[in-house]
């Protein structure tokens, strides 16, 4: 499939109709009926790109609709107006779609159909982006290939020299903000005093920001 780069509109509608991994999957199909979750435009100038919905933004259809979501505005400083708002910021998580959960209970990996299908094209129609902030490993592994360190706390915490590299866009990442990491944060304080507030000052700088340090 050829797509044009500069339409947008339908690349997203063919994605959010998408059932690949129901009826050509690469490994087990789809175990219930897809609902692709992505947020996108030609005026974004920042993109968030996790994991995988769960099972709260499958039912709902909106991306980071949970306690995650809510931690994660907090780390960038802003609210759920803004964050919603897809004409300044962008989401394209790794897998469009709530990937079932294993016999533990827990979300299984990202669908691999989702970047050998949708993800070169879908960034190469948004050319404007400035800032991918690449939010646990599969989405590091994705945006930074062979450059990604060897753990996903030693990605992280080199995170000055990844953001300083020549390319476009650049390259943050961060842990995922589930409460299941707070262990993780414990032991890496520097994560809050030195990494989140360059964060905050590069959301500020790419979505705007209110009086207050909050955007607007």
């Amino acid at each position: 499939m050829n797509d044009n780069p500069s339409e947008l509109g339908p690349l997203l509608s063919r994605i959010r109709a998408c059932r690949i991994c129901v009826e050509e999957p690469l490994t087990r199909p789809l175990p219930h009926a897809p609902r692709p979750v992505v947020r996108a435009s030609r005026s974004a100038r920042l993109c968030i790109c996790g994991q995988a919905p769960g099972t709260r933004v499958h039912a709902t259809g909106i991306p980071f609709n949970d306690p995650s979501g809510d931690r994660l505005r907090e780390w960038l400083g802003i609210d759920r107006d803004t964050f919603y708002d897809e004409n300044r910021l962008a989401i394209v998580p790794m897998g469009f779609c709530f990937p079932g959960q294993d016999a533990k209970g827990g979300d299984l990996p990202p669908r691999r159909e989702c970047a050998a299908n949708w993800h070169d094209r879908l960034f190469a129609a948004m050319p404007q982006i400035e800032l991918v902030l690449a939010i646990g490993q599969y989405a590091q592994a994705y945006h930074l290939g062979a450059g990604r360190r060897r753990t996903l706390s030693a990605t992280v915490a080199d995170w000055r020299t990844i953001l300083a590299e020549e390319r476009r866009p650049r390259i943050l990442p961060l842990p995922h903000p589930s409460w299941r990491n707070n262990a993780w944060l414990r032991r890496n304080p520097w994560f809050e005093t030195e990494l989140l507030p360059e964060l905050r000052a590069q959301v500020a700088r790419l979505i705007g920001e209110g009086g207050d340090g909050r955007m607007r």
